[in-house]
């Protein structure tokens, strides 16, 4: 594979005033310490809150940030798409703006990305990942849906809920078009990308409960929206006779 030139971060960030400059200057901080071409791409999904404001304060202090306004409709899914459309770089990382996932890990996906990898998972459940005060219930619903995209798969992939991934660019451009428009897109992108024969690893991953405000993901909501997408990707797995899977030329 080709060695890679920017590592685009796409932030969708909603209501988020407390979290994103915490979040932004450590995710600089850590990139230009280990010496990673980075662009910081966040996307305000529709926030009331001075979300927006806060970014255009920070753009002088971090050089490599990019604002967008989502225009709408608003959801967390429709956020990180609109946030694909304006990535220039060849390596794609989608990072939570309340500062849960570690920009340690961040710099990792990059470093394995460049060995070669097209998909770069992280897992807070295996030897070496770890969480830091998870609500209990969500805790549980997680493991039992991971559970059953495991077994509905055939893999050892066990945090494909997670939205903290790194792809190559291909693999996003490769998987459209894109169904899902909430937080089952975190699902959709990594399934897609296994199912369709791109290459991947997974490695250990720390997560971190949010400092401020409040988790967007409501579990009730999404219940329905997750098995739909599962459904949908297994039916190409299982049924399209392989249409779908990229051609041998793109190895």
């Amino acid at each position: 594979m080709k060695p890679l030139s920017l590592f685009s971060v796409v932030i969708p960030a909603r209501d988020e005033e407390a979290s994103l400059p915490g979040t932004l200057r450590e995710l600089y901080a850590e990139f230009a310490r280990s010496g990673v071409p980075h662009e910081l791409i966040v996307v305000d999904d529709g926030s009331r809150d001075s979300t927006w404001a806060v970014l255009q304060s920070l753009r002088p202090e971090l050089p490599t940030l990019v604002s967008v306004r989502s225009p709408g409709p608003h959801g967390f899914g429709r956020a990180i798409l609109c946030g694909f459309d304006h990535v220039r770089g060849d390596a794609v990382v989608v990072i939570m703006a309340d500062a849960s996932d570690l920009p340690s890990d961040a710099v990792s996906y990059w470093k394995v990305l460049n060995e070669g990898y097209e998909c770069v998972f992280g897992s807070r459940f295996m030897k070496g990942g770890s969480v830091v005060d998870y609500p209990r219930i969500k805790l549980l619903v997680n493991r039992m849906a991971n559970l059953f995209i495991r077994l509905m798969f055939h893999f050892k992939l066990n945090d494909t809920t997670n939205a903290f991934k790194a792809y190559r660019r291909e693999v996003i451009e490769g998987c459209r078009p894109y169904l899902a428009q909430h937080f089952n897109l975190t699902v959709e992108i990594p399934l897609k990308a296994i199912v369709r024969g791109y290459t991947w690893t997974v490695i250990p991953i720390s997560w971190r409960n949010r400092r401020h405000g409040a988790a967007k993901l409501k579990i009730k909501e999404m219940g329905s929206r997750y098995f739909f997408i599962c459904m949908y990707v297994w039916l190409e797995k299982y049924f399209s006779r392989g249409d779908y899977r990229r051609p041998p030329t793109a190895r």
